[in-house]
């Protein structure tokens, strides 16, 4: 089974993930996006998979998005996708995707059903 995880290595729930992957006996594919960012076409399906808007992808805490202002609802979709495109650091993690889903594994425990 091939699991892909989208990880930042200084994010505590980040490296949790990571663990429970590898804990459950898979080696993922480990793509750490603030070096190897997602490019949009990938971005939006991603967010198609998961079900999500871009907004609720967006990650707040230790990042530019109060200094853009990413709390206007004036910004649209695909401009929310090009900030983070641009800032991968708005881009909340980590995300798990496996042959069974994709989610959105804010928690390790929410891992399990991809793994499953």
């Amino acid at each position: 089974m091939t699991v892909t995880i989208y990880h930042n290595p200084k994010c505590g729930t980040s490296r949790t993930v990571l663990a429970a992957i590898r804990d459950s006996g898979v080696e993922p594919q480990v793509i750490e996006y603030l070096q190897t960012p997602p490019d949009r076409t990938e971005l939006a399906r991603l967010l198609a998979r998961m079900d999500m808007t871009p907004r609720q992808l967006l990650r707040r805490r230790g990042t530019p998005y109060d200094e853009l202002g990413l709390d206007d609802p004036k910004w649209t979709d695909d401009q929310l996708i090009d900030f983070m495109v641009a800032h991968p650091i708005l881009i909340e993690r980590p995300i798990v995707e496996s042959p069974l889903g994709q989610g959105f594994a804010a928690r390790p425990t929410a891992i399990r059903a991809l793994l499953a």
